[in-house]
């Protein structure tokens, strides 16, 4: 009687404990790998800041409750599947990945840890979705919306500067583009000549703007490439202050380091609604189920100490619709 009693107990206390065991919230941390093509050294304000201060506000304390995995590829995109694989390894929740390359990578390195898009470029046509409203991939986040404002920028530019009749066009040789129709449509309405200027590495950039100025163009129209140019944006507008030519950025953050003019979605916000993705797949959400989304904050804004230094009067109405003036 006395060892059927213990053997009762025993078996109560086993269901007891399985059953509050069930009942007690994972006390596992949940684990983010960030992969960028860019540099550690960008603007805290462009990615990692906006980013954990959404996380922060959806109730996470980077950290603390949540752990973030830092991984750039300093501009050499050959090292983005070798990180991909790394946050593979490291059995990360989440991977928010900036630019269609990281976005690849990560694609490449896992088809089951859910990827966020923090900036994805077309992201059906890059296969990495099936449709905007349900992905029904591992993959979801926000798509730009480069393409559509290209020729946005270059009408601008040429508000900007009424006398200008030739653009140079700076682009990074190994990204293919869909923008020259686009481009050289609008050229032709603003009476433009576009010349493409396609350089193929970092060092090559110096060599690429004294071929600009011996070709006699008016200003620069800067191509979105977080490959390569984006990460040399403080070179990029360093060498257009020393040819004296101005030029029309695609992000604000080539602006904050001096350059004259960015018209641009705020990649900022791309990463502070990246959190929102995260908060969500974390707590159970599947990314195939939950749509793509895709920025309408659009902010143009103006150095008007870089254009003193080059010479520059910007005309009044063309300040007026400015987001931002830097005086």
């Amino acid at each position: 009687m006395r060892r059927t009693a213990v053997a009762v107990t025993l078996l109560v206390s086993t269901i007891v404990l399985s059953v509050d065991a069930r009942a007690q919230p994972s006390t596992r941390i949940p684990r983010v790998g960030i992969l960028s093509p860019g540099s550690s050294t960008e603007s805290p304000t462009v990615q990692r800041e906006p980013f954990e201060r959404g996380l922060r506000e959806l109730g996470w304390a980077p950290g603390s409750s949540i752990i973030i995995e830092y991984r750039y590829a300093e501009g050499a995109t050959a090292r983005l599947p070798e990180l991909a694989t790394e946050l593979v390894k490291l059995k990360v929740d989440v991977i928010v990945a900036r630019s269609n390359p990281a976005i690849l990578a990560a694609r490449q390195a896992t088809r089951s840890i859910p990827i966020v898009m923090a900036s994805g470029n077309d992201p059906v046509m890059a296969g990495f979705v099936k449709s905007l409203a349900r992905p029904d991939t591992n993959v979801t986040g926000i798509a730009n919306l480069m393409l559509e404002l290209e020729a946005k920028r270059l009408e601008l530019l040429k508000a900007a500067i009424g006398s200008l009749t030739r653009v140079g066009l700076l682009d990074n040789a190994a990204s293919p583009r869909q923008s020259g129709a686009i481009l050289n449509a609008a050229g032709r309405t603003l009476g433009l000549e576009i010349q493409p200027f396609a350089v193929s590495t970092p060092e090559a950039l110096a060599e690429t703007f004294v071929a600009m100025s011996r070709a006699r163009v008016g200003a620069i129209l800067v191509q979105a490439d977080a490959v390569m140019l984006d990460s040399s944006h403080s070179q990029i507008v360093a060498l257009a202050s020393r040819h004296r030519l101005p030029a029309m950025y695609p992000w604000r953050f080539y602006v904050d380091v001096g350059g004259l003019m960015s018209y641009a979605q705020a990649i900022s916000e791309f990463h502070h609604r990246a959190a929102g993705y995260v908060d969500r797949i974390v707590k159970g959400a599947k990314p195939a189920d939950l749509p793509v989304e895709q920025s309408a904050k659009f902010e143009l804004v103006v150095n008007l100490r870089a254009a003193r230094a080059l010479g520059l009067t910007i005309p009044p109405s063309f300040l007026l619709r400015a987001n931002e003036v830097i005086e």
